[in-house]
């Protein structure tokens, strides 16, 4: 299988499907220019929101709502919820397929699925209506088979339409739908691919992959990504890319400018762990470790772009010249401080905190501590922080527990060793009117984080931005291009 690629399609990507068809799946290939190329794509925007439950506002899906079912409640929540989700299913296949016998096809297969996902449902929880079985133990598997019934519909779907324009598509299905084997990740990938011919075959395959212990379970909603990464790693391929709605820059261009971004040519993990733990994945962490010990370098290109070669990231690469490639961050965060004036040299509170922030889920996305306090800044919605807080308030009774919304605005490169560049960083905050709550910089200089608050998000972005990534004067701190 060498000398091929391996690319992933995001969610918004692939519901703008039309463009992708245009710009990276077909475009001017013909012939053998259409293979060696193994395509990921992942569940249309907005899917597995509804048949999970909502990544960013913890809004219930049909997961969320059977978990939260009682015996007598009958599954009148989650049974309209997976009928809405059907019904969206339908109307994306009515907006792809002209042809009626494809739509019809589109739509027998998606209705089949959530058809048996219902059957399955009910018949569990009539099951654990008794008192001798349990639903929790069950739960995972729920959530394992709802999520992957969103990349079958959008890989079934987008080999369709490959077809339908004459390319040897095949829809290559990960999800174990019918299988009852208990394989590993890296079992299922390499007997999905042992007779693929890639020269012949444009494999679509779909970005949930069935695997012991689960792929949720281990990896949360990033898991597309790490099919994707297996699979470049498990076929030896000679490079992966990410289609993505937009390109790796400076900075969000919606909030300092599409002028004023600029785009990232070259890069490394180390950056795209950064990026990673503020929630704005160029790929998940633990995909980009794959790929990282395979050797194999990653580039993100975007979808609207063809002809942009996109941004590149490798292992060895670091800056020639210190500088600083990317302001980001996020909102939405809460910090959370536990303050026990008899802290100071006891041991326990770190670990106790840590444990129970482990145990409700919670994402840490930084983290600082003196004497007698502890801080948390978390990615969590407000449920998770409330349990959180009353188990905190239970194992530490003389603790004081605060919360406070803050966003979190970080300075990014593969190489900071910038002189006075903190300080800059901080006149910069200091003189667009924004308060720094709160600043970390650790001795590997890769990122500068300032804690400030929610309002004042952008105009620290923008300001950081203009300072520190494209000053006015061209001074030594600007980004070299």
């Amino acid at each position: 299988m060498a000398g091929h690629s391996v690319e992933k399609i995001g969610g918004t990507s692939i519901s703008d499907t039309e463009a992708v068809l245009q710009n990276v799946l077909i475009g001017p290939r013909e012939g053998e220019a259409l293979y060696r190329r193994i395509f990921v794509v992942s569940a249309y925007a907005g899917m597995t929101d509804r048949l999970l439950d909502h990544k960013k506002t913890g809004e219930p899906g049909v997961y969320a709502l059977f978990a939260a079912a009682s015996a007598g409640e009958g599954g009148r929540a989650w049974r309209a919820a997976l009928d809405q989700a059907a019904a969206a299913a339908r109307a994306i296949n009515a907006e792809r397929f002209e042809d009626d016998e494809d739509r019809a096809a589109a739509d027998f297969f998606i209705e089949r699925r959530i058809c048996r996902a219902r059957s399955c449902l009910a018949d569990l929880q009539r099951l654990c209506a008794h008192g001798h079985f349990r639903l929790d133990g069950q739960l995972g598997a729920v959530r394992e088979m709802l999520a992957s019934i969103g990349e079958a519909h959008s890989a079934h779907n987008l080999a369709l339409q490959l077809r339908r324009r004459g390319v040897n598509a095949r829809m290559v299905d990960l999800t174990g739908w019918d299988e009852q084997a208990a394989l590993s990740l890296d079992e299922t990938i390499s007997a999905a691919f042992e007779d693929i011919d890639l020269a012949r075959e444009l494999p679509i395959v779909t970005g949930y992959a069935k695997s012991h212990p689960g792929l949720i379970a281990e990896y949360g909603r990033g898991y597309t990504e790490v099919v994707f990464s297996r699979i470049a790693a498990l076929t030896g391929a000679r490079e992966a890319i990410i289609h993505k709605e937009f390109h790796l820059s400076s900075a969000d261009p919606k909030l300092v400018g599409a002028d004023a971004v600029r785009k990232i040519g070259r890069t490394n993990y180390d950056v795209a762990d950064q990026l990673a733990n503020l929630g704005m994945e160029a790929i998940h962490p633990r995909a980009a470790a794959g790929l990282r010990h395979a050797g194999i370098p990653l580039c993100v290109r975007n979808t609207f772009e063809p002809s942009d070669k996109g941004t590149t990231i490798w292992s060895d690469f670091v800056s020639e010249t210190p500088r600083v490639e990317i302001i980001a961050g996020a909102t939405g965060v809460t910090a959370l401080e536990l303050f026990e004036q008899d802290m100071v040299g006891v041991k326990g509170y770190d670990a106790g905190a840590l444990a129970v922030l482990t145990r409700h889920t919670v994402r840490i996305l930084s983290k600082a501590s003196n004497a007698n306090t502890i801080t948390h800044y978390l990615d969590a919605n407000p449920k998770q922080i409330k349990r959180v807080i009353a188990d905190l308030e239970l194992q530490f009774p003389n603790a004081t527990v605060a919360t406070r919304p803050v966003a979190l605005v970080c300075v990014i490169g593969s190489d900071l060793n910038v002189p006075g560049l903190t300080a800059e960083a901080a006149r910069a905050l200091t003189e667009a009117g924004v308060e720094i709550l709160g600043m970390q910089q650790l001795t590997r200089r890769v990122d500068l984080q300032f804690v400030v608050d929610e309002q004042d998000y952008q105009a620290a972005v923008r300001a950081l931005h203009a300072r520190l990534v494209a000053p006015a004067d061209g001074g030594s701190l600007k980004t070299a291009a």
